[in-house]
């Protein structure tokens, strides 16, 4: 069976709720990609990773592996996308709960020369604040985004993502943690449902090694923002986002 079949496979099981089944295929696919395609093979990884949270077990030990596999992809010589990957890889040890490990490889990343970025893709903020999310669109407008959509609870919220989704757009989502219907963690578990590769940046004023916090960037989000934050800390977690999502392409 091809790399693609395998994979078309591995997802119908996941599909199907089979998790264990389509975690296994996705580790076989990863560990036949790792010498030749380190990033394919992470990315493999991270949908095993997900397997398994679905089925309600740990997933350490498949972060770990995308996390070491970006690190390797960002040593290589002629890598396209270097910083993108050391974003990735500083993602994947925030979400182990490694901060040392990840504040160096994003410092790491920050060496490196920022590409521009072509701006056309959409901003959503869910934030029940007013005043945050008015600073939170002031800033992205600053920054050159302008299609932003703002909600006030994580209903709302959702059900603008969904629509942004079927017309084939890919946002970044700008999440409060406390919002009146839903905690962050509900509405980042729910949009990722929807879409494994969506980019969000959660906002809170709680600090980073919280519970609360650490259950969050469990759950596959981007980047963290602590309140009050900067105009330069908005456009370093958009930073994030937009070089993963460009790696991912």
């Amino acid at each position: 069976m091809d790399i693609k079949t395998s994979s078309e496979v591995a997802l119908a099981h996941l599909k199907n709720k089979q998790y264990i089944t389509a975690h296994n295929l996705f580790v076989n696919q990863a560990e036949s990609e790792k010498k030749s395609a380190p990033v394919k093979a992470a990315l493999l990884y991270i949908l095993a990773a997900e397997c398994k949270k679905q089925h309600g077990k740990e997933s350490q030990n498949e972060i770990a592996e995308a996390g070491n596999l970006f690190l390797k992809y960002s040593n290589q010589k002629n890598s396209r996308n270097v910083k993108g990957a050391l974003l990735c890889a500083s993602k994947c040890f925030l979400t182990l709960g490694d901060f040392d490990k990840a504040k160096i490889t994003y410092q790491k990343a920050k060496t490196f020369l920022s590409t521009q970025i072509q701006i056309t893709r959409p901003i959503v903020i869910i934030d029940d604040s007013k005043s945050i999310s008015l600073k939170l669109q002031n800033y992205a407008e600053k920054l050159g985004y302008s299609e932003i959509h703002v909600f006030e609870n994580g209903k709302n919220g959702i059900k603008g993502c969904k629509n942004l989704f079927s017309e084939g757009k890919n946002p970044i989502i700008l999440l409060d943690m406390g919002l009146p219907d839903f905690t962050g963690d509900e509405v980042a578990e729910k949009l990722l449902d929807e879409k494994l590769n969506l980019q969000i940046v959660v906002i809170t004023a709680d600090e980073k090694t919280t519970e609360r916090v650490h259950k969050t960037l469990s759950s596959g989000v981007t980047a963290f923002i602590q309140k009050p934050f900067t105009l330069d800390e908005v456009k370093k977690s958009l930073d994030v986002a937009e070089s993963e999502y460009s790696l991912l392409q």
